[in-house]
Protein backbone atom coordinates (compact mmCIF):
# COMPACT_ATOMS: atom_id res chain seq x y z
CA UNK A 1 0.00 0.00 0.00
CA UNK A 2 2.93 2.39 0.97
CA UNK A 3 4.74 1.77 -2.49
CA UNK A 4 1.48 2.26 -4.54
CA UNK A 5 0.75 5.68 -2.36
CA UNK A 6 4.47 6.74 -3.19
CA UNK A 7 4.28 6.01 -6.82
CA UNK A 8 1.41 7.87 -7.23
CA UNK A 9 3.04 10.60 -5.76
CA UNK A 10 6.11 10.71 -7.61
CA UNK A 11 3.94 10.67 -10.78
CA UNK A 12 2.27 13.64 -9.64
CA UNK A 13 5.38 15.53 -8.92
CA UNK A 14 7.09 14.70 -12.27
CA UNK A 15 3.29 15.67 -13.59
CA UNK A 16 3.08 19.31 -11.96
CA UNK A 17 7.10 20.01 -12.69
CA UNK A 18 7.15 19.09 -16.04
CA UNK A 19 3.75 20.92 -17.10
CA UNK A 20 4.98 24.16 -15.58
CA UNK A 21 7.40 24.83 -17.65
CA UNK A 22 4.99 23.40 -21.12
CA UNK A 23 2.90 26.10 -19.73
CA UNK A 24 5.67 28.63 -19.72
CA UNK A 25 6.41 27.19 -23.02
CA UNK A 26 3.29 27.96 -24.49
CA UNK A 27 3.18 31.77 -23.42
CA UNK A 28 6.14 32.15 -24.88
CA UNK A 29 4.90 30.62 -27.97
CA UNK A 30 2.08 32.92 -27.89
CA UNK A 31 3.82 36.11 -27.57
CA UNK A 32 6.45 35.34 -30.34
CA UNK A 33 3.26 34.98 -32.52
CA UNK A 34 0.82 37.66 -31.19
CA UNK A 35 2.99 40.41 -29.47
CA UNK A 36 7.07 39.90 -30.66
CA UNK A 37 6.13 41.39 -34.13
CA UNK A 38 4.99 44.80 -32.31
CA UNK A 39 6.78 44.86 -29.03
CA UNK A 40 9.87 43.36 -29.84
CA UNK A 41 11.42 40.37 -28.10
CA UNK A 42 12.26 42.42 -24.98
CA UNK A 43 9.03 43.90 -24.45
CA UNK A 44 10.63 47.10 -25.15
CA UNK A 45 9.06 48.59 -28.61
CA UNK A 46 11.89 50.11 -29.74
CA UNK A 47 11.64 49.03 -33.44
CA UNK A 48 11.07 51.84 -36.03
CA UNK A 49 7.74 50.38 -36.64
CA UNK A 50 7.28 49.86 -33.04
CA UNK A 51 7.79 53.57 -32.45
CA UNK A 52 5.65 54.94 -35.17
CA UNK A 53 2.60 53.28 -33.38
CA UNK A 54 3.30 54.23 -30.16
CA UNK A 55 3.81 51.00 -28.91
CA UNK A 56 4.55 50.85 -25.51
CA UNK A 57 7.42 49.37 -23.25
CA UNK A 58 6.54 46.88 -21.38
CA UNK A 59 9.89 48.07 -18.67
CA UNK A 60 8.68 51.98 -18.76
CA UNK A 61 7.07 53.57 -16.22
CA UNK A 62 3.65 53.97 -17.49
CA UNK A 63 3.47 49.92 -17.97
CA UNK A 64 4.53 49.95 -14.36
CA UNK A 65 1.97 51.67 -12.41
CA UNK A 66 -0.94 49.35 -14.44
CA UNK A 67 -1.77 46.36 -12.83
CA UNK A 68 -2.14 43.02 -14.00
CA UNK A 69 -6.03 43.13 -14.11
CA UNK A 70 -5.10 46.53 -16.25
CA UNK A 71 -2.83 44.67 -18.76
CA UNK A 72 -5.47 42.09 -19.02
CA UNK A 73 -8.26 44.34 -19.84
CA UNK A 74 -5.62 45.95 -22.32
CA UNK A 75 -4.78 43.33 -24.33
CA UNK A 76 -8.38 41.88 -24.41
CA UNK A 77 -10.68 44.90 -25.31
CA UNK A 78 -7.69 46.60 -26.81
CA UNK A 79 -6.39 50.39 -26.34
CA UNK A 80 -5.23 53.06 -29.28
CA UNK A 81 -3.67 51.05 -31.46
CA UNK A 82 -2.79 48.20 -29.98
CA UNK A 83 -5.90 45.52 -31.26
CA UNK A 84 -8.54 43.70 -29.05
CA UNK A 85 -7.82 39.90 -28.45
CA UNK A 86 -10.91 38.84 -27.40
CA UNK A 87 -12.65 36.22 -29.18
CA UNK A 88 -8.79 35.49 -30.38
CA UNK A 89 -7.36 34.43 -27.19
CA UNK A 90 -8.64 33.03 -23.86
CA UNK A 91 -8.94 35.21 -20.35
CA UNK A 92 -6.47 32.19 -19.29
CA UNK A 93 -4.01 32.92 -22.31
CA UNK A 94 -4.07 36.86 -21.52
CA UNK A 95 -3.50 36.00 -17.95
CA UNK A 96 -0.37 33.84 -19.04
CA UNK A 97 0.83 36.70 -21.22
CA UNK A 98 0.81 39.05 -18.95
CA UNK A 99 2.99 37.50 -16.33
CA UNK A 100 5.05 36.70 -19.23
CA UNK A 101 5.42 40.12 -19.82
CA UNK A 102 6.58 40.47 -16.29
CA UNK A 103 9.41 38.39 -17.56
CA UNK A 104 11.15 39.65 -20.25
CA UNK A 105 14.61 41.38 -20.40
Amino acid sequence: MFKAILSVSAILVLTAATSMPLHAQAAADLYKAKCQMCHGADGKGTSPMSQKMGVRDFHGPAVAKESDAELFTITKNGKAKMPAYAGKLTDEQIKELVKLMHTLK
